[in-house]
């Protein structure tokens, strides 16, 4: 039997829920499961049955995109508060994509049929996942558009620029993006291959628009990235 007192602490810490009131949010707490994971823990993988969602409580989960020759195109990372698995709403058909942790993480899994009681009995709740699903739409609509239109020191400097508005630290060079992710993970963001990054972030350094620090980034010049793409 799981803590019901700490298991709604984490639900009243997820904006999505946060109208539900304490009733609702006492028997959703009944009902959930709370998982903790592991780095490089697989949370389900193409062709896993599509049950329920999942919210993030803490660390980071990766949503990506994998072929049978193993080649990877990153869809989303999600951090707390972050919702994924949502597909599952759909049809309920088994799971396209794969999703992993990428950092020790803690997270809220609901099954799809209790979601969906949730959803039909509070319309403000079914507005607001309303809005996630467009907004993940848009998101993937852009990324198609990237990665059909656009080359890749385009897509890299926008990444880049990106990443340092949602995880950058101030630093005397510039902004410091506060996320260890090597050149793979880079790639598998915008639909390339390592050693076509590679060569794009040394580019980047010889013009001084970034500095490296082993697997940390610095950004030192966004003007000159943003006047990439």
């Amino acid at each position: 039997m799981h803590d019901l007192k700490r298991t709604l602490w984490y639900l009243k810490k997820i904006p999505l829920l946060a109208e539900l009131g304490p009733e609702v949010m006492a028997r959703l707490a009944e009902r959930v499961e709370m998982k903790e994971v592991r780095r490089r823990d697989v949370v389900y993988l193409p062709g896993d049955p599509g049950r329920s969602l999942f919210f993030v409580n803490g660390g980071r989960i990766k949503v990506s995109k994998v072929t049978r020759d193993g080649k990877a195109l990153t869809l989303a990372y999600c951090g707390p508060s972050d919702i994924f698995g949502e597909t599952c709403l759909v049809d309920g058909g088994p799971r396209s994509e794969m999703a992993e942790a990428v950092e020790n993480a803690m997270l809220t899994e609901i099954e799809r049929g209790d979601f969906d009681r949730l959803l039909s009995a509070n319309a403000v709740l079914g507005a607001q996942m309303t809005k996630v699903m467009v907004m993940r739409r848009r998101d993937l609509e852009n990324k198609v558009e990237a990665l059909v239109f656009r080359d890749v020191t385009s897509k890299l400097a926008e990444l880049l620029v990106k990443l340092a508005g949602e995880y950058g630290v101030d630093d005397a060079r510039g902004t410091l993006v506060a996320l260890k992710i090597t050149h793979q993970e880079l790639a598998n963001l915008i639909g390339s291959t390592r050693e076509t990054v590679s060569l794009t972030l040394s580019t980047f350094k010889r013009k001084r628009y970034i500095v490296t620090e082993g697997r940390k980034v610095i950004v030192s010049d966004s003007d000159g990235l943003r006047a990439l793409f």
